[in-house]
């Protein structure tokens, strides 16, 4: 099942990329830009032949930039049959550079092939402290961590995303917390401190959802500026 599909520059891994957007997600996050992305039914049937085939119009291109394909969702992995074809195909049919967009919440259904097709994972640990991931995703941050431990022991490159909510993912142990872990990983080349915003309330409103974070303020620069540095003492290239 399919969302969407799109190309982007900067955002979903190095260079221009082809960006798959697969339906259906296990987490509820209170600040989710893709809330029409949560249910399988969101998207349309498709097949790896149709996707494979779109992305092959833009290889040229996407090479000229040094770019690639990504997998991403919702969460890819709640397909990981289609995913791992996709992955597969990309990089072995179009030689393209490959990025798994993901939670790591379902991570234990990523095959050790998959992830030998995955040349870069961009991987969201959404906050260190236990309690707050609950109340963030409405899941356990557990599986996350032992996918990023995984990934770690297969040395596979990872992008760690941070999404900095004031009043709520912002508090000085959390940043360690997860600044720490991401240095013990070993694999880590980037971290995108990534400041939260309102973009999406009014998709939320038009699926009668309740934006319950829609009085929080978006942080200063200042304080992606701190945020960023908890990282980069721990020897991480945070951007």
């Amino acid at each position: 099942m399919l969302h969407s599909w799109d190309l982007s520059t900067g955002v979903d891994g190095p260079g221009t990329r082809f960006v798959a957007f697969l339906a259906g997600c296990p987490l509820r996050c209170l600040y989710c830009h893709n809330p029409d992305t949560w249910h399988l039914r969101d998207g349309r049937r498709t097949t790896a032949d149709e996707i494979v085939q779109e992305a092959a119009k833009y290889t040229e291109f996407i090479r000229a930039s040094g770019g690639g394909a990504t997998i991403s969702g919702g969460e890819p992995l709640l397909q990981p049959n289609l995913t791992g074809e996709l992955l597969h195909r990309f990089k072995h049919e179009l030689g393209l550079h490959t990025a798994l967009d993901t939670s790591g919440f379902l991570g234990s259904r990523a095959t050790d092939a998959l992830l030998a097709d995955t040349d870069l994972a961009l991987l969201d640990i959404k906050s260190w402290d236990h309690a707050l991931y609950r109340h963030l995703t409405g899941q356990e941050v557990a599986p996350t961590l032992d996918f990023a431990r995984r990934l770690a022991g297969l040395g596979t490159e990872v992008w760690v995303r941070f999404v900095l909510v004031p009043g709520l993912t912002d508090l000085p142990e959390n940043i360690e917390g997860v600044a720490a872990f991401a240095a013990s990983l070993g694999n880590v080349a980037r971290v995108d401190v990534l400041p939260f915003h309102k973009l999406a309330a009014a998709k939320w409103r038009s699926l009668g959802l309740e934006f319950t974070l829609a009085d929080a303020p978006a942080p200063t620069s200042d304080q992606v500026s701190a945020a960023r540095a908890v990282f980069a003492a721990h020897g991480l290239h945070a951007v």
